[in-house]
Order: structure tokens, then sequence, then C-alpha cells
């Protein structure tokens, strides 16, 4: 009995080892054939005119007192009575992850579980400027995370749908400020959407002298083919502002070549190919274009491994090293919870990872812009 038992075993072991070998060199394949969407692309009607005047149509907006996402604070954190007086319009990431047949393009307003997501990332992510100003972060039929994972065109028509949403939103974020400084931040398929705001709605208009600071997280950005046409240069120090900011993390060792071949396979904003340009990296800790600092200045991680339990903030835990292919190294691997990705990417963690240094870099670039 005890010899069938070893050998029950030792099956199982094979096979989680077979599992994560399969796991590492297919990850990338394999999660593409579950998450694309497989029905036909139907664009979406138009939102109401009017829409995003309604409080229900944001995830955190200044009139939300109640269960705002973007108000909360890890224990020990607080914020201040009087936040300096800047308007965050925040885009959150992809939370519209479905499988085979379940998977549409865009999300619906309203689907549960992709808006409890959203409040999720909100609370984890755009909480970090809540410091800084008031919080405005839109809902939006998002793209699912399928289309990021095919190279047809109907990838690209789901963002432009979502795009449309996301536009409609910042024209009712700026008619609601139509003064004083702006900070613009995302995530992700988020920042994807406020590189083309950027593009679209800011450079060369006079709103561009209202921005404080661009947190443009989680998406490639290069510095010769992107940023002319962005209207904004990249931050070169933690006292600058009127500035873009980026950086991806992975851990080491590290295998960013799935970003790395999808940013140098597309063109730039200025219509200039990106093969050959620099990824924008800005260190988190300190603030500047490149370089590197030890963990020992990192002011605080979010801890959300404890099911159940608040996410808490850890100091001290996490470096930072801007690396010659343009993503953020963090040294090895850090247990931040399930949802690392491939090639040690810890894409999802970009913020929660620096969330204390976010906040601080925040108030400090728009101190630097009001003395403008």
């Amino acid at each position: 009995m005890a010899r069938k038992f070893l050998y029950i075993i030792a099956t199982l072991v094979v096979l989680v080892i077979a599992a994560l070998l399969a796991y590492r060199i297919w990850g990338t394949q394999l999660i593409r054939a579950v998450m694309v969407p497989r029905e036909a692309f139907a664009d979406l009607s138009p939102l109401p005119a009017n829409a995003y005047d309604d409080s229900k149509m944001w995830l955190a907006r200044p009139d939300i007192v109640q269960d705002n996402p973007a108000l909360w604070t890890p224990a020990g954190v607080s914020t201040p009575a009087v936040p300096q007086q800047a308007a965050v319009f925040f885009i959150h990431p992809t939370s519209y992850i479905t499988t085979f047949g379940d998977a549409h393009w865009n999300a619906r307003l309203g689907d549960k579980e992709a808006d409890a997501t959203a409040r999720r990332f909100v609370m984890s992510q755009a909480s970090a400027f809540n410091a800084a100003g008031k919080v405005w972060a839109p809902r939006y039929r998002q793209a699912n995370y399928g289309a990021f994972l095919t190279d047809e065109p109907v990838g690209d028509k789901a963002l432009a749908a979502a795009y449309r949403d996301v536009a409609q939103a910042f024209a009712a974020f700026l008619k609601a400020n139509p003064t004083g400084p702006l900070i613009l931040a995302g995530h992700s398929q988020g920042s994807r959407h406020l590189l083309q705001l950027l593009r679209e709605q800011v450079a060369g208009k006079p709103l561009a002298d209202r921005i404080a600071a661009v947190y443009a997280v989680g998406w490639p950005v290069s510095v010769e083919a992107d940023l002319p046409a962005l209207g904004l240069p990249a931050c070169a120090d933690a006292a600058q502002s009127h500035c873009i900011v980026s950086w991806q993390s992975y851990a080491e060792p590290a295998d960013p070549s799935a970003v790395v071949e999808s940013f140098e396979r597309k063109t730039g904003y200025t219509g200039k190919p990106r093969k050959g340009t620099h990824m924008l990296c800005t260190n988190p800790i300190t603030g500047a274009f490149n370089g590197a600092a030890p963990a020992s200045a990192n002011k605080g991680t979010l801890d959300a491994r404890e099911e159940g339990k608040p996410p808490r903030l850890l100091a001290g835990v996490v470096p930072a090293r801007c690396d010659t292919s343009g993503v953020l190294m963090i040294g090895e691997p850090v247990d931040m919870g399930p949802f690392t990705l491939p090639g040690n990417n810890y894409h999802v963690y970009d913020y929660s990872l620096f969330w204390a240094n976010v906040r601080a870099d925040a108030q400090q670039r728009l101190a630097a812009f009001l003395k403008k």
C-alpha cells in the first residue's frame, strides 16, 4: 500500500513538472489559444452623449463618497484632509478576461466580474494618487484581454471601440474640471488609451499646459518614435513636472521578448518604426529616466497575499533597475500573488511594487508644477 501511494505521488510530481515545463515553453501560446475570443466582432453602439454625466458610469469620482475604491489607503497611510488640488484622470487596466465561448471582444457595462476586478485595480493603483488630488476613474467597454494576443485586425477594432468610451469620459472629466492642474494616469490597456488621448486630445493644444504629469505605466513607449508626437518629454528626474513616466516590471531571470517583439513590430505615434528605438523606462523608486535603486529606497510595496485581509505596506522589499532592453528589473522573484505572467513578468503588480513611491512621486511632481 505504501509503495502504491509513493507511485501515485511520483506520478503527480512528474505531471506537475511536465505542466510547468509546458507553461514555461508554450505559456504565451497556451494563453492565446484559451483567451482570444472566437465570436465575430460586432462594433459597439455609441453611448448616449451625456452618459458620463451619470456617476454610475464612474468607478471613482469626487462625489462618490461611499465605497469609492480610489479613496482607499493601506494601514498607516492617510489621505490629507485637503489633498493637493489636481484633478486625476485614471484609466484602469484590463479586467475583462474570459475564455472560449463566454468571451466577447468588448466587455459589457454591468459585467459583475469585470467590474469587481476593475474596482480592485482602482483600489491598488489609482489610490496612490489620492493625496495629489481627486481621482476620476471611468467605467468603459474595455477590450478583452484576448485582443492583445492576436495579430488580426479584430483586436485593434476592439481597442478602438474601448477608446471611444474613454475619450467620451475624458471630455466629461474636462468639462467638470475646466481649470487647474491635471494628472493623467493608467495601466496596461488604460495606458494604451491614455497615450492615444495625449496624441489626439492634448499634444499641441492649450490643454497641454495644464498637465502636471502623465503615468503611462505597463505599456511600452518609444523615446524616439512616440514621445515627440505626445507633446511631453520623458521625466528626467523626480523634480521634473509636465512630463511622462513609464515602466514595465520583470523579475530576473527575465524574458521580455514578447513585449519587445510586439513593441518593435509596430509603428510609433510619430509614424516612424519603433524597431531600433529605446523603450522609456522610469525608475519608480528614484523618479529618474533609467538608473538603479536598492530595495532599501523603496518606500512601500503593497502586500496582498493574505486572502480576506486588506493589503499592507512593506518598505524596503523590492529594488528597481532599468535594463538595457527598456524594461524594469526588480531583482529575484518576489511573492506578490498568483498573477505573475510568463517570463517573470510582474505586469499586474507594476503599481503595487512601488505604491508608496508613486504616491510621493505624484505629490512631488505636482508641487514642482505649481511652483512654475
